[in-house]
């Protein structure tokens, strides 16, 4: 395998697309290994594809992109304008409420830092403040979204580790909170240095908070309408995949009817390039796991870490720290695919809980969407905001360690996690 890992890194530095890099690095494991037939990678790669439990991956992002277009997203605009328009920091405090309100609608870090970017960015400039902050606020902002169900990266972990993918679902509300806490106070802090004033002067009246959750409330109610789904056994995550799906267009044509034949054709047409890419991505991967569980690295890496010493909440410290390095080079959804199979036996081996360890590797994982130098939720928004890499990696500092010492905080209090998902499905 330590061919493999550098053809990978080559691979990976010379600005290959990732999902190449992994599906042509995997293929020189099977040319090293003569006794491997040649013809794995192909039935490997297409196996992948025929997972069930993956079709809820297209069928949600169907419905976010449906979702997106059909009037759900003004409208929780105005919502979270509603509930942070008064705190310090304006829109960059009304940024990550919309996050956290998207999160039951697109569950995709990237497709919320470009969509917010361009909706609150240029204001955001206009207001005063500078590129590197407002570009780094709707970044991290985003990591919300996947945390909140329905995310694609627990679906993907879910399935890869046989974990329930409807107690991660659960699992992930108490950290985005967390998450929504910690980047708050980040902006409080810096825009009472700098001076900037909050989005509304006054309380909203009991009106506009009435008409503001009333226009939010179809957003609102679809989390809850899936895990009520999942907890009463009604659908399987694959089905509650395609009852979005109708949902989504039920909320467009039926009660916002804001979505016609045009917003339909977007959605299937970005949908089919999301879809596209996300499942290419899983099929090659499949062909580099399969070195990695014949060379049995999980077995090796779980050695060397337990020859380190510490109980269970010390390697996950070092995960976290591994997967935060490895964050600055790979992306979010490489990571989930690829580390999951090394990582996870390792915390059973422990007696950790695999969805207390699920949220804590998608949180630090996700967070490599925002560093330098691949991170795409990052280049996503300086793209839009013209902001330089270097003004924006110096001003996101604090947001860096805002959501690093929640990661760090769901180590040592597995509560903080388990404990929706025991409070709906039971203790596990």
């Amino acid at each position: 395998m330590i061919l493999v890992g550098i053809v990978f890194a080559i691979l990976v530095l010379i600005g290959m697309p990732i999902a190449f890099a992994i599906g042509i690095s995997g293929v020189v494991f099977f040319l090293q290994n003569p006794d491997l037939p040649i013809t794995i990678p192909v039935q490997l790669g297409v196996s992948q594809t025929q997972n069930f439990a993956l079709l809820a991956i297209p069928l949600f992002i169907l419905a976010g992109n449906l979702m997106n277009l059909s009037g759900i997203t003004k409208r929780l605009l105005d919502l979270a304008s509603v509930i942070t328009g008064r705190l310090r920091g304006g829109l960059a405090q009304v940024t990550i409420a919309l996050s956290a309100l998207m999160g039951g609608v697109s569950g995709s870090a990237i497709a919320d830092a470009a969509m917010q970017s361009r909706m609150l960015g240029p204001e955001m400039l206009r207001r005063g403040m500078t590129r590197g902050f407002a570009a780094g606020i709707l970044s991290y902002s985003s990591i919300l979204t996947p945390i909140i169900p329905p995310g694609i990266g627990f679906i993907i972990y879910g399935t890869i580790g046989q974990v329930s993918i409807g107690r991660l679902f659960a699992a992930g509300f108490v950290p985005a909170a967390l998450l929504w806490i910690a980047l708050s106070l980040a902006v409080t802090y810096t825009a009472r240095k700098r001076g900037y004033p909050p989005e509304r002067d006054k309380r909203p009246t009991l009106s506009e908070t009435v008409s503001a959750f009333r226009g939010g409330a179809w957003a609102l109610m679809f989390p809850v309408l899936l895990l009520a789904g999942l907890r009463a056994g009604v659908f399987t995550p694959s089905e509650i995949g395609a009852v979005a799906v109708v949902y989504a267009l039920f909320v467009g044509v039926v009660v916002h009817r804001e979505m016609g034949r045009k917003e339909l054709t977007e959605s299937l047409d970005g949908s089919v390039a999301d879809v596209g890419g996300t499942m290419f991505l899983i099929a090659l991967s499949a062909i580099f796991a399969y070195g990695i569980v014949y060379e049995r690295v999980p077995d090796n890496i779980s050695q060397w870490m337990l020859g380190l010493g510490g109980g269970l909440e010390a390697i996950m410290a070092m995960i976290v720290v591994f997967l935060l390095i490895a964050g600055f080079f790979v992306d979010a959804t490489v990571l989930i695919i690829i580390l999951t199979p090394i990582f996870l036996p390792l915390i059973r081996d422990l007696g950790g809980d695999p969805v207390h360890f699920g949220v804590v590797f998608i949180v630090s994982a996700t967070i490599g969407n925002f560093t330098p130098p691949v991170g795409a939720a990052m280049y996503a928004v300086c793209a839009v905001l013209k902001c330089p890499i270097g003004e924006y990696a110096r001003e996101s500092v604090p947001f860096l360690i805002a959501v690093s010492a929640v990661a760090f905080a769901l180590i040592f209090i597995p509560d903080l996690v388990l404990f929706v998902p025991n409070a709906l499905f039971g203790a596990f």
